[in-house]
């Protein structure tokens, strides 16, 4: 089924049916990448040791939300 057929078959769904297709193509688009997940969890475990052992300052959340004036 070529893609003109089946946005002409979505259109006559009704609305809830059409956004919950829209969803799932949208979610479908989004699929997470578990290489960076991987990649990102090594460095918080990283820098989550290097704060613990006195290598790494933090900084105050109220400071880093601040808005700028």
């Amino acid at each position: 089924m070529r893609s003109k057929e089946i946005l002409k078959q979505a259109l006559r769904l009704k609305p809830d049916e059409r956004f919950l297709l829209v969803e799932g193509l949208i979610n479908s688009l989004d699929e997470p990448d578990r290489s960076l997940d991987a990649i990102w969890a090594e460095e918080a475990e990283k820098r989550l040791k290097a704060y613990r052992a006195g290598n790494l300052e933090g900084s105050p959340m109220e400071e880093i939300f601040r808005e700028e004036r």
